[in-house]
C-alpha cells in the first residue's frame, strides 16, 4: 500500500468529499520542492501549481456570485473589498490549517527544514489546488458545499469587524443622532432548505419598516437590511 495512502484518506475525510481521482488529491497537495527532490514521482512540472492557478480562478468565481446574489443592494465596491478580504492569502491559509492540509504536504527536504509546512503562502497554495482538484473531480457544487458554510463564518465575521462594512453599527449612529431612535430588526421570512437557508429581514423605526434586506444567515440578513436602510435615508452609497 502506497504510505500516502491514508493521509489522503484523513484529507478527504475533512473534506466530506472521497475523490473519483485520488491522484488529483495527491497532486495538490505535492509542492514544487517535492518534485524537483523526487523525480522517481514525476519531477519536473508534477506539482500543484497549475492546480493552484486553477482553483484561484474558481474561489474568485464562486465568492463573486454568492457575494452577488447575498447581498443585492452593496455596489461594486464593497463587493469587491469583501471578495479580496474572503479569498486572500492569510483568510485562505486560515481555512487550510482548518482542513489540516499542512500536516500533510509533500515538501521537499530543505522546505520542510525551512518551516513549510506552517508557511501562509504554501497553505493558501494547497487550498487554491485543493479546489482546483475540486473542481475537476465534482464540478462547482463539490467546491461549495465544502466552502459555502465556511464563507459563510468569515462574511459574518468580517461584516462585524470591518466598520466600511458594519452597515448596523452606521444605522444606529445616524438614527440616534437624527431621530432619536435605536433601529429594531424583525426575521420575516426563510426558505431553502437547512445547509442552504436564505433569510429576509427588516429594519425599522418606530414600527416604520425603512429598510429589507436577504441573507445566509440572520445576522447578514440584518446588514444587509441596515445597508438598504441607509441608502434610502442618507444617499449613502
Amino acid at each position: 500500500m502506497d504510505e500516502y495512502e491514508k493521509p489522503l484518506k484523513d484529507v478527504e475525510a475533512h473534506l466530506g468529499y472521497e475523490f473519483q481521482d485520488p491522484a488529483l488529491l495527491r497532486l495538490a497537495l505535492t509542492h514544487p520542492s517535492y518534485a524537483h527532490e523526487h523525480p522517481e514521482a514525476g519531477g519536473g512540472e508534477h506539482h500543484n501549481q497549475r492546480l493552484e492557478f486553477l482553483g484561484d480562478a474558481v474561489l474568485d468565481f464562486l465568492v463573486a456570485a454568492w457575494l452577488y446574489r447575498q447581498f443585492p443592494d452593496y455596489s461594486e465596491g464593497p463587493l469587491t473589498r469583501l471578495r479580496a478580504t474572503l479569498v486572500r492569502t492569510t483568510t485562505l491559509a486560515k481555512l487550510a490549517e482548518v482542513l489540516e492540509l499542512g500536516q500533510v504536504l509533500l515538501l521537499g527536504h530543505g522546505e520542510e527544514e525551512n518551516g513549510g509546512r506552517e508557511r501562509s503562502a504554501n497553505l493558501c497554495d494547497a487550498l487554491e489546488a485543493t479546489v482546483g482538484a475540486l473542481y475537476l473531480d465534482g464540478g462547482l457544487d463539490a467546491v461549495w458545499s465544502l466552502l459555502g458554510p465556511w464563507f459563510v463564518r468569515e462574511t459574518e465575521a468580517i461584516l462585524e469587524a470591518e466598520s466600511y462594512m458594519d452597515a448596523k453599527s452606521r444605522l444606529q449612529e445616524w438614527a440616534q443622532a437624527e431621530v432619536g431612535i435605536t433601529p429594531g430588526y424583525r426575521i420575516v421570512d426563510e426558505e431553502g432548505p437547512d445547509h442552504a437557508k436564505t433569510f429576509t429581514a427588516q429594519v425599522l423605526l418606530d414600527e416604520r419598516v425603512v429598510g429589507e434586506g436577504a441573507g445566509p444567515s440572520k445576522r447578514m440578513a440584518e446588514q444587509a437590511a441596515a445597508h438598504q436602510a441607509l441608502v434610502q435615508l442618507t444617499s449613502e452609497p
